[in-house]
């Protein structure tokens, strides 16, 4: 197994223990955060036909609930920094079974984009990031392990929520089934009383031990007097500018946008979100286009659904491997490019068969990108500013996302056929895809440097420390030898 990265907790994450029961929790709610938009597509014609709209108009109901859900990560982040992930998750299930109930009484579409879209899109940002969140604070040398696992609760509940809820549409119609899901959604509350917080101060006893133990020695070596002064005037330093801070700075980390790594995932992700999601909203109507039955095009989402199940936690696997953990953006950017690719050979596939392949591959490519996609921003800037990192990226992603499915149903409007949006969506992955292998080879060769140059500096430094030492001595020796 690779070394842990560094990070600047402050404790060891016991990688274990009650993290798994924490991996089980995020599991359920990532689940619901991610599935849910997805599986509600099964509903998307009747209502189409229930309140004469368009393709467009009735892929904003998904959009803007997946919208809502990045909109909501400040917020969510905020929370979390606060009160932890426990009570956050809880209130945001609740949030989500509300806006459930509200929009089985809809008279209208614009009631559905409020009451599923909007309240239930920022019930689900308060179950995802406290997720994501608090594994980090459980695992460090077998996070992407813990977040692969953890990830594959969107196709796990997916896989289950798709010939579920065609099985309650053609038992209650889909207001009795809205009604149902906003019920079922209440897990969420569940999984959150089992976000128990790290036992910090246990975790860090003994660190606070051993770093004493190197501090004195570290002191001893350098016999530099003037060293606690410095030491005392950076303690007070530090207080008065947290003092200063304001409400923002403390809770949401704004100095990341001056982050390189950060830059170059969030650059790419804003791009790549455009063609993340309608592949997937429209796989089913896509399907009953071609002439396919609706269980038959439900099934395919099952399909998709299995397959992703079983990738994300190989991809979590992989990504723990000594050979690929060390330059795991790379594997992030084939995914990404991978992605591209199966949308952009889509149009080839012909009947249920060709749409099946087309599933298969799909899968695969979308629980790689899935898996990783958080990991790899917890890569780039640690644990300790992952939350505020999650809540900056989906805040941001929250245009994309709010816009792709729309334009991709305005695609299908305007030619009558679903190629050209698998097209957009192919390109708007591939090209993204390519971007961060660039980027990411030149930010790994750009930290090799700065490594490099921060090791000299240590070496000149303790040179310097030692050639101070030895003029002491040499001090000290002469004046004892006047002396006698």
């Amino acid at each position: 197994m690779p070394p842990a990265a560094a990070t600047n907790l402050g404790y060891t994450p016991p990688d274990g223990g009650w993290g798994w029961a924490v991996v089980f929790a995020a599991f359920i709610s990532i689940g619901f955060s991610y599935a849910f938009p997805k599986s509600l597509t099964i509903y998307f014609k009747e209502i189409q036909e229930y309140f004469s709209v368009s393709y467009s108009e009735i892929a904003w109901v998904s959009s803007v609930m997946l919208a809502s859900m990045y909109a909501g990560g400040p917020v969510s982040s905020t929370l979390v920094n606060r009160y932890g992930s426990r009570p956050v998750v809880m209130v945001g299930g609740l949030m989500v079974c509300i806006g459930m109930v509200l929009a089985s009484l809809g008279t209208n579409i614009i009631h559905l984009y409020l009451c599923v879209g909007v309240i239930g899109g920022f019930g689900l940002a308060f179950n995802l990031q406290p997720a994501l969140t608090i594994i980090g604070t459980y695992f460090q040398v077998k996070r992407p392990l813990a977040n692969g696992l953890a990830m594959t609760g969107s196709p796990v509940v997916l896989s289950t929520l798709a010939p579920l809820n065609q099985f309650l549409f053609d038992s209650f119609g889909w207001r009795g089934s809205f009604l149902v899901l906003g019920s079922i959604v209440l897990n969420c509350c569940v999984a959150g009383a089992l976000m128990r917080p790290v036992n910090k101060r246990a975790q860090s006893q003994s660190n606070n031990d051993s770093s004493l133990n190197r501090r004195k020695a570290s002191e001893e070596a350098a016999a530099v007097d003037f060293s606690s002064l410095s030491a005392n005037s950076l303690t007070e330093d530090s207080k008065n500018k947290s003092k200063s801070q304001s409400f923002v700075s403390r809770y949401i980390d704004i100095s990341l946008f001056t982050h390189r790594g950060f830059l170059i995932y969030l650059i790419g992700n804003v791009v790549m979100f455009f063609g993340l999601f309608a592949p997937v909203v429209f796989l089913a109507p896509y399907a009953k286009h071609q002439g396919i039955d609706e269980y038959s095009a439900a099934l395919l989402l099952s399909i998709f659904a299995l397959v992703d199940m079983f990738i994300r936690p190989v991809t979590g696997f992989l990504g723990n491997t000594k050979w690929i953990r060390p330059k795991i953006q790379y594997f992030f950017s084939f995914a990404v490019s991978y992605n591209g690719v199966c949308h952009l050979l889509c149009p080839l596939a012909s009947g249920f068969g060709g749409l099946i392949v087309y599933a298969v591959f799909f899968g695969l490519a979308f629980g790689m990108l899935c898996a990783l996609l958080f990991e790899v921003l917890m890569d780039l800037v640690g644990a300790h500013r992952f939350s505020s990192a999650v809540g900056l990226v989906t805040i941001i992603e929250c245009g994309p996302v709010l816009l792709g499915p729309p334009i991709s149903g305005a695609l299908v409007d305007v030619f009558g056929d679903y190629k050209y949006m698998y097209y957009a969506c192919g390109v708007f992955m591939l090209v993204p895809g390519i971007f961060l292998f660039i980027m990411h080879y030149y930010n790994y060769k750009k930290l090799d440097e700065e490594r490099r140059q921060n090791v000299a500096v240590e070496m000149k430094t303790s040179e310097e420390a030692v050639e101070l030492q030895m003029n002491q001595n040499k001090k000290t020796n002469t004046k004892t030898q006047d002396e006698m």
